[in-house]
């Protein structure tokens, strides 16, 4: 073949490729709202960066009767490319093509660009909009979808897994996205589920549709699946972009510098309530905290009674955890503490400093709460922030009670420093409740006991409920007004420095136990 030929033939079979399952499906994805593989890899990574690998990778087969005609990449695109001039890997099933089903060659180049990115130790970013194993490939379908979530669990907690499910992702494939750090669902696009409606109609006789079993503010907001949610695809990617502005790309490397900023609203002195038993947004004592008033809220639609996400310190990334008076008064519940633990153990996987804002009852009682396991999914946040060796920083601001004080990285699990704001109330319980139990006796016989009650509440309270008798223990460290918190929080942390474990460059993963 002459030169010219073999040139012309080169362009030919790139233009076929280029168009994936051919015009008529990418014309029904345009159709259903959704973009092209390709165009998703574009609207993610800098303009021009994509360098994609294994384009020619193709798979043919008359088997169990599929067609002879050869699958454009077999379902997949894989590649390198750069996000804010960082460099990352990524691939992006290809739904045009035989519904993007996962098969043995598919498998193996994602398996490939998973495998690059440990070795250059680079995020790695799957895009998931498939139908699921091919069915015509049998076990080595199965093989395939093993091979990813080993290599899932190999790069947790050396290099940042984001998930982008745009379409579906059924059965064995849900698996992958949840075993990496971060989930993005798209209202109206995403689906997960392990069986879809029709399967559990049949075996249970129940009618769901698609939408509600599995869709995207299903996942964000009642499982948990999704940490992310977005109205459209574009929306979806900026979240990504911005979220990888806060990481590392590897846990060797520190997270990227930024020009320290103030708040563009600094905190007031008066953000808590006059009436303690009223509720404030703790969203508003973030932003008046931290650089810009600029954070990036993790599982916002989940677990409403905690807070989690990022923010910058003095232009370093830092991971926040808070409790959210306006939602349940702040307690701790089973979801609550998964979600702040898996939180706090991705940051200290990839060494983010931890932040804590505390106000909190305590935990969530009821049949319901124990029998769902409060006690094993509580025990998973006293351990995340005990294990966690990066600096911990704690910030108590009203109710810290009982177990929860605790729980919420007190200097008793390690915090590096604590401060206290002067309306902290750090005791066993609240002051109506501790005075009902230990004056019990006097209350009842008193000749007015709703006076008595209140003369005694009032005693609690100033000689517990306050933060001077934890600081005269030395369990806060210092006690300033809110106003003051941010300056406070940059001195310390210059002095805050964590523990290095010396053993291994791997942490650990980001599972939570």
């Amino acid at each position: 073949m002459s030169i010219k030929k073999a040139i012309n033939d080169f362009f030919g079979r790139v233009a076929r490729l280029l168009k994936g399952g051919g015009d008529e499906a990418l014309e029904k994805q345009k159709k259903q709202g959704k973009l092209s593989a390709r165009e998703r890899l574009d609207g993610i990574l800098d303009p021009g960066s994509l360098f994609e690998t294994d384009m020619f990778v193709e798979h043919s087969s008359t088997d169990f009767g599929m067609d002879s005609k050869k699958l454009a990449g077999d379902g997949v695109v894989t590649g390198f490319g750069m996000v804010d001039g960082r460099p990352v890997s990524i691939f992006a099933q290809d739904f045009t093509v035989a519904g993007g089903s996962l098969g043995r060659a598919h498998a193996g180049k994602i398996v490939k660009i998973m495998d690059a990115s440990m070795a250059r130790r680079i995020p790695l970013i799957g895009i998931n909009d498939s139908g699921g194993a091919r069915i015509q490939e049998g076990v080595d379908s199965l093989c395939g979808y093993g091979d990813i979530f080993y290599r899932n669990t190999m790069l947790s907690g050396v290099v940042p897994q984001l998930s982008l499910i745009l379409g579906p992702c059924a059965g064995g494939a849900v698996y992958s996205p949840a075993l990496t750090d971060f989930v993005f669902v798209v209202n109206k696009v995403s689906n997960m589920f392990i069986t879809g409606p029709q399967v559990i109609k049949a075996v249970l006789g129940e009618e769901i549709s698609q939408e509600e079993l599995g869709g995207a503010m299903t996942q964000a907001s009642i499982t948990g699946n999704a940490h992310f949610y977005a109205e459209s695809e574009y929306e979806a990617f900026d979240q990504i972009r911005k979220l990888l502005s806060f990481l590392p790309s590897n846990c060797l490397e520190p997270t990227p510098e930024h020009k320290p900023v103030d708040p563009s609203r600094p905190l007031k002195d008066n953000v808590i309530p006059e009436d303690r038993r009223k509720a404030f947004d703790v969203h508003d004592v973030i932003r008046g905290i931290v650089d810009g008033s600029d954070f990036l809220e993790v599982h916002r639609h989940y677990a409403g009674n905690i807070v989690v996400g990022f923010g910058r310190l003095a232009g370093r990334t830092v991971g926040i955890i808070a409790n959210q008076p306006r939602v349940l008064a702040g307690v701790l519940d089973v979801n609550a503490s998964d979600k702040a633990a898996r939180f706090i153990r991705f940051c200290d996987a990839f060494s983010i400093p931890l932040l804590t804002f505390v106000d909190t009852p305590g935990y969530l009682p009821g049949v319901d709460q124990e029998h769902s396991g409060v006690i094993r999914h509580g025990a998973k946040l006293l351990y995340a922030y005990s294990e966690a060796l990066v600096p911990k920083l704690t910030v108590i601001m009203r109710k810290a009670y009982g177990g929860a004080y605790i729980a919420m990285c007190s200097r008793h699990l390690g915090a590096d420093f604590v401060i206290a704001w002067p309306t902290a109330e750090i005791a066993v319980m609240g002051s109506e409740g501790a005075a009902n139990i230990i004056f019990r006796k006097e209350i009842m016989e008193s000749a007015d006991p709703d006076a008595t009650r209140a003369e005694k509440v009032k005693e609690y309270e100033t000689k517990f409920a306050n933060p001077y008798v934890a600081a005269s223990r030395g369990y806060v460290d210092m006690i300033c007004p809110p106003g003051e918190t941010r300056k406070a929080l940059l001195n310390a942390m210059e002095y805050a420095g964590g523990t290095d474990p010396g053993n291994s460059f791997r942490r650990h993963g980001n599972i939570p136990l």
